[in-house]
């Protein structure tokens, strides 16, 4: 599996107390960063507020999560997570986490444990499955269809894929 991502997650950190106060003070930070460092970041950046004594702080803007949604408040431990997952695998990455609804941790798992490939439909990846495990009579492949396979792998719960572009599909097996 190739982990080279375009993908540069991050996040736009706004301070409470100026926004209140009708200022516009914030900064970028890249996510895909340590929990701590992106803390340390946002200390700096409440430090030069314009607003004395500015503690709160929310993420107004995010980008580089390939469509993962971030919340307004966020624990920064799970969006430097996400943040790295991503930044490692890109849109297989977002995927899973849009799969498991930002669970993390189910995430990990499944790309650990689960993954099959990547081939460009689940079609194609039961035709290679069948081929490399039962020899079917030439007089017979043509009969063979792998769509229908797949649809019923997939309704019956043994894979889900996950399309990160055209004709490019991740195979897991459903736990």
């Amino acid at each position: 599996m190739t982990n080279v991502s375009d993908s540069n997650p991050r996040i736009y950190i706004a301070c409470l107390a100026a926004y209140n106060n009708g200022y516009l003070h914030g900064v970028w930070i890249d996510a895909d960063q340590d929990a701590d460092a992106i803390r340390d970041e946002i200390a700096a950046m409440l430090a030069r507020s314009p607003i004395e004594n500015a503690e709160e702080y929310a993420i107004h803007d995010y980008e580089g999560f390939e469509g993962v949604t971030i919340s307004e408040y966020a624990g920064i431990d799970n969006v430097a997570r996400m943040g790295a997952f991503i930044a490692e695998h890109g849109a297989l990455g977002a995927g899973l986490l849009e799969q498991f609804g930002g669970d993390m941790d189910q995430a990990e798992t499944t790309l650990q444990d689960c993954y099959h490939g990547q081939f460009a439909s689940l079609a194609d990846y039961m035709e290679e499955l069948t081929t490399e495990s039962v020899t079917i009579p030439e007089a017979l492949r043509y009969y063979v269809d792998w769509d229908a396979m797949a649809r019923d792998a997939e309704m019956n719960g043994e894979f889900f894929t996950v399309e990160t572009a055209r004709d490019e599909v991740h195979l897991f097996s459903s736990r």
